[in-house]
């Protein structure tokens, strides 16, 4: 079986989704080693920039590099208007899978076609959204989606939002969660320890409720009574006024924020977290839940979208709609110690069920049946 492997989200900054694609490569060079008899899977890696070159790395030992000098807006424009080139003709040789790491396809003339779709929020809320997401997924996402012959999706959540948005069977969605992150739980929480948001400052992630929420904090409290708030995480066009904002009154000297965090960083900045707050209006999933959790980190999340069915019962869910909830929440957690603790244990056995080896083998069976449709069609 020889997968291509859209790599493109992973090759800088990686976000949530460029982590979601490194992870899932690592996990299937692990689960199905290059130099195995019991099965036959070759993964290549394809990636264009103009500037960032895709190099072989150790963790990536076993799967071809592809790395073209494409700029990545002219390739997306070809791609998702004309459909061409085929990605065989870039990538210089034939494929059985086309593995596009966002809803809309690879083009291929033979090869099954997968795409992972990690949230529909681009439809239902594209003023969250920019640039090539705005353009071109709210017009074109259904129609790749019921052309594709695997759809795989980081929650069941993403799954039954694909089901009944796009209208494609359930039958052709794969659920892959992200695995938790095989970081050793810390012994205990930092007494003077930070309040940390860890994503993208974007429209989605409800940056504005978060700041509105961490005012109210202050205004009852005071700013002794209140730990810093961290934001870490790229910063978008639309994040301006949110940097403006930390640095005026009341805000000023209580919330910081750090930018990217580099991957061997970031166990780091979870380990001086007292909690993690995750207010999002919708996520796919939402990575950093996770590894807070694995961290025995307690977490604050909204309850929206498949942030739940990663929390379970291991902390408060809020309505990201009201600040004052998330404030509540927030407040909750540093005040009461037994609490905090109670959702630490819940969080860290709820981090154990979440398994990047389990996930591998889903996504390996959903190319084979992706394959199979394919040779139907």
């Amino acid at each position: 079986m020889r997968v291509l492997i859209d790599y493109r989200p992973a090759l800088r900054e990686r976000s949530g989704v460029g982590e979601y694609t490194h992870q899932l490569v690592k996990a299937l060079l692990a689960a199905y080693p290059p130099d195995a008899t019991a099965h036959e899977l070759t993964l290549s890696l394809f990636s264009s920039s103009w500037k960032d070159r895709l190099m072989p790395a150790a963790e990536l030992a076993g799967a071809a590099i592809i790395d073209r000098r494409i700029p990545v807006r002219l390739l997306n424009l070809s791609w998702h208007r004309l459909e061409w080139p085929a990605a065989e003709t870039l990538a210089g040789g034939p494929f059985d899978v086309t593995h596009s790491s966002h809803p809309l396809l690879m083009p291929s003339p033979a090869a099954a076609q997968v795409v992972t779709i990690h949230d529909v929020n681009f439809l239902s809320n594209p003023e969250r959204t920019r640039a090539e997401i705005r353009r071109d997924y709210p017009a074109l996402a259904r129609d790749h989606a019921n052309r594709a012959d695997g759809i795989l999706v980081s929650s069941a959540f993403t799954a039954g939002e694909v089901e009944r948005v796009l209208g494609v069977p359930r039958d052709r969605i794969a659920v892959g969660p992200p695995g938790a992150p095989d970081w050793t739980p810390r012994a205990a929480a930092p007494k003077d320890g930070y309040v940390l948001f860890f994503g993208t400052l974007e429209p989605r992630k409800n940056v504005g409720g978060l700041l509105d929420a961490y005012e109210r904090l202050l205004s009852g409290a005071g700013p002794r009574g209140v730990p810093e708030l961290v934001l870490a995480g790229q910063a978008t066009d639309e994040a301006r006024p949110w940097l403006e904002r930390i640095e005026q009154p009341p805000l000023k000297g209580v919330v910081r924020y750090t930018g990217y965090v580099e991957d061997g960083k970031r166990q780091a900045l979870y380990q001086g977290a007292r909690l993690l707050v995750q207010p999002s209006f919708e996520e796919g999933f939402g990575i950093p839940v996770l590894e807070a959790m694995s961290l025995g980190i307690p977490v604050v999340a909204a309850n929206r979208g498949s942030l739940p069915e990663v929390v379970g019962d291991a902390g408060p869910l809020v309505d990201p709609e009201r600040p004052d909830d998330i404030a509540n929440a927030i407040a909750r957690l540093l005040a009461d110690e037994a609490y905090a603790a109670t959702c630490a244990s819940r969080g860290l056995a709820r981090a154990r069920t979440f398994s990047w080896e389990r996930t591998a083998h889903r996504v390996y069976d959903m190319y084979r049946q992706a394959i199979e449709r394919r040779r139907n069609r």
